[in-house]
């Protein structure tokens, strides 16, 4: 027989399975059909791109400009471009809180989560939504300020216009990669390959990661193309993945559906096995601090090998501290369920960005903390759209050892509801950013949770009267370590006095974008005299902070990292020297936009003191 015979054999075998994949993946709806497939020597039809900018934001993590107002705020992407192709800080743009690592490296700073994947590595995200639902061709994202902080993209299933909410909303990965450091801070158009999808879409999620990045990143509008009908590939001219062949490879590496991690979580059959290998003979101990190095994934699937590994990965030793926020597409109230016995001792628990458009209910996250919540400590419940007054009332009530609660961006729960908070004394931490928490609630919060040593209320815009808040921490959170206030609107001297004289432990004060704070009142000199351990200072965009200020801050706060002045007018460069040679842990200084620090003496700075991070923005 011919050589070329075995060839050709392979080769059929080859393009069968291919053809079997594909069939099967057909199923599910990957294609219009399998006569489409085989039919592959015909011409596909043609199929119309349209091209269209977000109708509307959605949701989004957290970003830099205030709840009343259209500057840095994420509602900047809905809609054509308002600054591209120009570079530069521009108010027209959507811009995230944070940037670079500068917020690990400060006393309110949390410990990570352990078994955190590799391959998650965001920090924020924005939902957008378009008019028309298209298989995507291609997604360009308009970044106009320090670009590269984009490291995923995804697609929903679910229509957010229809009036006919789906069964399983199922979200998909176009495209994914680690955070990466892009050459300076000029504006692109960034259009990474995408994956092809078996739904139409017109849901498009973008998350971040700006750690890397000098500054914070500016997006001025995303871009999506799509045809009406699924496109289908020739597999003449298509390239096939040795990879393919296997299917279940795509749902694991990219698969954002429930199912697979559920079938996960739930181990009916296990392997018998005449014995355990060397495992039998390894003290119990050490194969738990082995397994400890896995991610909850990996735990689930060694689980299905053998009894012994089932008994070792089913332990709730296994699951004090546990994070299912990198698993957030695929968490539902049947994961939590599958979790319960395993999590009975669980202490440390991240359940951020879980549960929206129905996966989690109020009586499936109750049900899981009723086994799983006496011992909790830690609980983060960032952008948990699901929580509502219930939801408050069953963390107080089954939660009795908690100290540290996160509903940053948990902007539906009623203000009602944060009342219920009042009744676990024994917090520690407190993060309401973004929340509609009201002054009566807070007031009871404050008085009843005396061990506060750190509290967020940035963008916290139902607050009536600061200085009264500030008067209550001074007077009953004697242990606060750190405090934000961003972005509040009405304090006054008399509040910073209040707080300064009974919170004189604070080492991190946030204090960016009060208009009501002058700096002919005395209060930020009277911060810096009351307050010796400060570590971090943020008075951005408070034009009136002058030499005198920065002077009695390097008299008085020697152990200063991090100061934000951005926008002041009065600053000198002296006082900048000052503040220099006396805080010589200074690792941050902003002076973007302040009028008398220009580039040549920033240059002059930076070479004076190398250790310094010192920021000068523009715009162009």
């Amino acid at each position: 027989m011919s050589p070329v015979f075995p060839m050709l054999t392979v080769l059929s075998m080859f393009y069968y399975m291919c053809l079997r994949r594909r069939a099967r993946t057909a199923t599910r709806g990957e294609m219009n059909s399998r006569r489409a497939l085989e039919s592959n020597t015909r011409a596909l039809p043609i199929n119309v791109e349209i091209v269209q900018y977000a109708k509307e934001v959605l949701d989004f993590s957290s970003h830099y400009g205030s709840e009343n107002s259209m500057s840095y705020t994420m509602w900047n992407l809905a809609g054509i471009p308002n600054v591209y192709p120009s570079s530069g800080d521009f108010t027209q743009t959507a811009v995230f809180r944070t940037y670079g690592t500068w917020w690990d490296h400060c006393p309110s700073a949390r410990l990570p989560f352990q078994r955190t994947p590799p391959t998650f590595c965001s920090q924020d995200y924005v939902e957008l939504a378009f008019e028309e639902p298209v298989y995507p061709t291609a997604v360009h994202i308009l970044e106009t300020y320090h670009p590269g902080a984009v490291v995923r993209i995804l697609a929903c299933s679910a229509n957010p216009y229809s009036q006919n909410p789906p069964a399983e909303v199922r979200w998909e990965i176009l495209w994914s990669e680690a955070p990466a450091k892009v050459n300076g801070p000029q504006a692109r158009q960034f259009t990474p390959c995408i994956k092809q999808i078996n739904f139409p879409t017109n849901l498009i999620r973008l998350e971040v990661n700006s750690s890397l990045l000098d500054y914070y990143t500016e997006l001025d509008a995303v871009v999506l193309h799509g045809v009406k009908e699924r496109p289908v590939l020739s597999l003449k001219t298509s390239m096939i993945d040795m990879n393919d062949i296997d299917e279940d490879e795509d749902d694991e590496k990219y698969g954002c559906g429930m199912d697979t991690l559920n079938k996960q979580f739930s181990v009916v059959t296990l392997r018998e096995w005449p014995t355990n290998g060397y495992f039998d003979k390894l003290p119990y101990e050490l194969i738990q601090l082995i397994l400890s190095h896995l991610t909850v994934p990996d735990l689930c699937r060694l689980a299905q090998t053998c009894k012994l590994l089932y008994q070792h990965c089913c332990d709730p030793l296994q699951y004090i501290h546990l994070s299912l926020q990198p698993y957030w597409a695929r968490i539902n109230d049947a994961s939590l369920e599958y979790l319960q016995s395993r999590c009975t001792l669980i202490q440390w628990l991240n359940l951020s960005w879980t549960g929206n458009r129905g996966a989690i209910s109020v009586s499936g996250f109750s049900r899981f903390l009723k086994v799983c919540g006496s011992e909790l400590v830690r609980l983060e419940l960032s952008c948990g759209h699901f929580l509502n007054e219930t939801c408050l009332e069953v963390i107080t009530e089954l939660c009795p050892n908690l100290q540290e609660l996160n509903l940053s961006s948990c902007d539906k729960i009623p203000p009602q509801a944060f009342n219920h908070i009042a009744k676990v004394g024994s917090l520690k931490r407190l993060i309401l950013y973004r929340t509609k928490v009201e002054q009566t609630a807070l007031l009871s919060i404050l008085n009843f949770c005396s061990e506060l040593q750190h509290l967020s209320l940035g963008s916290c815009v139902m607050i009536e009267d600061y200085d009264l808040i500030a008067s209550m921490m001074g007077a009953k959170c004697k242990k606060l370590r750190s405090l934000d206030l961003w972005r509040c609107k009405n304090i006054t001297e008399n509040g910073i006095a209040e707080l300064a004289s009974g919170c004189q432990l604070l080492e991190e004060l946030d204090l960016g974008w009060c208009p009501t704070l002058q700096s002919s009142t005395g209060c930020f000199t009277n911060l810096a005299r009351k307050l010796p351990n400060l570590q971090k200072l943020f008075l951005t965009a408070n034009r009136s902070v002058c030499d005198t200020d920065i002077e009695e801050l390097a008299a008085n706060c020697t152990h200063l990292r991090q100061l934000d002045i951005l926008g002041t007018r009065m600053v000198s460069p002296a006082s900048l020297r000052k503040l220099l040679e006396s805080c010589k842990d200074l690792s941050l200084l902003d002076v973007s936009f302040c009028s008398q620090i220009d580039n040549r003496i920033v240059l002059e700075l930076n070479a004076n003191f190398p250790n310094v991070f010192i920021k000068k923005s523009f715009t162009q």
